[in-house]
């Protein structure tokens, strides 16, 4: 949201978008509800398919013959996992900013024919083994692209449609659709992975095609254009270091030499410092360049970078939630309660819904109600509620009663729900009109780049908490039922890693790790009670709670962190845009039959009272 004018400092291109955006709702009244709806699906299609695959894992590596826990496919594993999170986090700010320069429309367009053409791609795999995954990684990596497309524009075009005064409610119910996307991935992918491994991707190409032709033939580019040139430099520092740097935090999970994690491994430790070097040649040119890829100096708009790191922390613990739920559900909960492993995929992803349902119910209202109050109070408030979940989770028992879980992450879905509308309406009310694109982008690769973030860090953090406790319980454990110590041993001091990517996948941790030695059939060997649906929960429940404990309280800090920043960035109550238009008529900007002419200004009354965005640098919060 805007904070009041500065006298002498208005936004030109933001009051030349006003009265375009207004001859749009005087010839076109629905036009802004079209480009809502539009861009709202594309979000949608975009964020299930970021997590789509995360359930059908399983599903996917048996229709392509390939065992994913072998140690020479676990790269295929980790690329089928980030590769589409990975291309849109690395080139949203480079389409955001294409999208400045030719067109945000055009962009968004070109964007949903990559994905409709990627999606045909991937669901028609015609190989199997290694072929197969690469296949699905090259093309989902492709979808990544014109999934930045599309993010790197929606909340531009809609910015560009709405008055300011609307614009929290319909950036609220983007945001929200795109939320709620990457929860409803999960039951979508195990839904459809149980009919056909295929079908998790046909579902895309409907949806993508239609999406294609509506945006053409409706949507309308109208926004402020800034002309120049692509910045290559910039754009190849940015992409390769970020590439490089995530990839890096991604491999950190992977065991090197005698240390349960990667995070020693020269290579890993060479992607990351190469990385961040690289990122910072990227805003060494930034500053130098005359036409730069991204305008550093939105970051000294406080509002800007303040909400900014509001929303790369809760994207970090949203998606690390994400994961540890779906291990603590598939490898504990589920076949404790008497689901077999192969059905944990589909039912962890039902029992996740409360999470979607609250965003669903708070995002819009809390937009809504953020356009007349302003953002803080909420962006603050939904951070703090979802802190609180996160410590509830930790207090809950590891076998815990449905209600009360289903409880807190319905607390957890409201208050993500609550903070996204007003910190999405901030980071783009707080951006000049020439620029939004850009802004856009930015959001973006932060909301996408938390996600991939969470992967490495969270995974790390659970492996260092069980390092402690695993090994123990689980060596006395299979010496109990009549495994030889040797064998024990072995694998009692095997990483954590591999029980974890086995529960995350569906897979019984058990029979993966005991099957190879041939010790299940050995006699005096209890195998049925080794590969049952209880042995391995139980086994797992106490060492699982300490890692718990360590990630829930990292996430929880990150949100306390982010209600911080929000309350710092400020309130941002909306402003009365034609307050704005009579200043830049009294700057001889425009004309004063322009600034109050009611035929320019639309027959609708709910956009004559509307908030107006200066520019960066005449930008004050409170």
């Amino acid at each position: 949201m805007a904070s009041a004018p500065t006298p002498g400092a208005l936004d030109v291109d933001d009051v030349e978008t006003i009265q375009r955006r207004r001859r749009m709702d005087r010839d076109h009244p629905k036009y802004k509800w079209v480009a809502l709806s539009n861009t709202t699906l594309g979000m949608l299609i975009v964020t299930i398919n970021s997590s789509i695959v995360l359930i059908s894992l399983p599903a996917i590596f048996r229709g392509i013959d390939l065992n994913p826990l072998s140690a020479s496919n676990v790269s295929y594993l980790l690329w089928m996992m980030m590769g589409f999170l990975l291309a849109s986090a690395v080139l949203v700010v480079m389409f955001g900013r294409l999208g400045d320069m030719f067109g945000r429309v055009r962009i968004y367009n070109y964007g949903f024919v990559v994905f409709a053409i990627a999606a045909i791609a991937t669901s028609l795999d015609p190989f199997s083994h290694g072929g197969g995954a690469i296949w699905l990684i090259a093309w989902r990596v492709i979808q990544g692209i014109g999934g930045a497309m599309l993010m790197a524009n929606s909340a531009a075009i809609l910015t560009d449609a709405f008055p300011a005064n609307q614009r929290g409610m319909a950036l609220g119910i983007n945001q929200v659709a795109a939320i709620a996307g990457s929860f409803l991935g999960l039951l979508i992918g195990g839904v459809l992975s149980e009919w056909d491994w295929k079908a998790v991707f046909w579902v895309s190409v409907p949806f993508s095609v239609v999406g294609t032709i509506w945006s053409y033939r409706s949507l309308q580019d109208f926004g402020q254009r800034s002309a120049g040139s692509l910045d290559l430099p910039g754009t190849l520092t940015f992409a390769v270091g970020l590439t490089a740097l995530l990839t890096g935090i991604t491999y950190g999970i992977q065991p090197y030499g005698g240390s349960n994690t990667g995070w020693t491994n020269p290579w890993v430790l060479g992607a990351i410092i190469g990385g961040i070097l690289l990122l910072i040649a990227f805003c060494v040119i930034e500053s130098k360049v005359a036409q730069p890829m991204f305008n550093l100096a939105l970051f000294r708009n406080r509002a800007f970078s303040l909400a900014n790191l509001a929303g790369l922390l809760s994207s970090v613990g949203r998606g690390g939630m994400q994961f540890m739920l779906i291990i603590w559900l598939q490898g504990i909960w589920l076949p404790l309660h008497g689901f077999d492993y192969e059905s944990t995929p589909l039912w962890a992803g039902i029992y996740m819904l409360p999470t979607t349902i609250g965003f669903l119910a708070a995002g819009p209202i809390a937009g809504y109600l953020s356009d007349r109050f302003g953002a803080r109070p909420f962006a603050v408030g939904g951070l703090i509620l979802v802190a609180l979940s996160f410590i509830g989770l930790i207090v809950i028992p590891v076998d815990f009663n449905y209600w009360l879980f289903a409880a807190l992450i319905f607390l957890n879905g409201i208050g993500s729900g609550v903070f996204a509308s007003p910190n999405t309406a901030a980071i783009m009310s707080s951006a000049p009109a020439a620029q939004r694109g850009a802004a856009s982008g930015m959001r973006g690769t932060l909301f996408n780049g938390g996600s991939a973030l969470s992967i490495g860090l969270f995974f790390s953090l659970m492996i260092v908490g069980l390092s402690n406790t695993l090994p123990g319980a689980l060596g006395s454990g299979l010496r109990e039922q009549g495994v030889s110590g040797p064998v024990a041993d072995q694998l009692a001091n095997m990483p954590p890693v591999g029980s974890l990517f086995a529960a995350f996948l569906g897979y019984n941790p058990i029979q993966e790790l005991l099957g190879p030695s041939g010790e299940l059939s050995r006699p005096g060997v209890h195998g049925d009670v080794l590969t049952g649906q209880e042995f391995f929960p139980h086994l797992i429940s106490g060492p699982f709670h300490s890692g718990l404990v360590v990630v829930f309280l990292a996430a929880a800090a990150m949100m306390l962190i982010g209600a911080i920043a929000s309350w710092f960035a400020g309130n941002g109550i909306a402003v009365d845009e034609q307050a704005e238009l009579a200043e830049a008529a009294r700057e001889g900007i425009i004309s004063e039959t322009d600034s109050i002419d009611g035929d320019v200004v639309g027959a609708a009354t709910d956009d004559t009272v509307v908030g107006v965005e200066m520019s960066t640098s005449s930008r004050t919060t409170g």
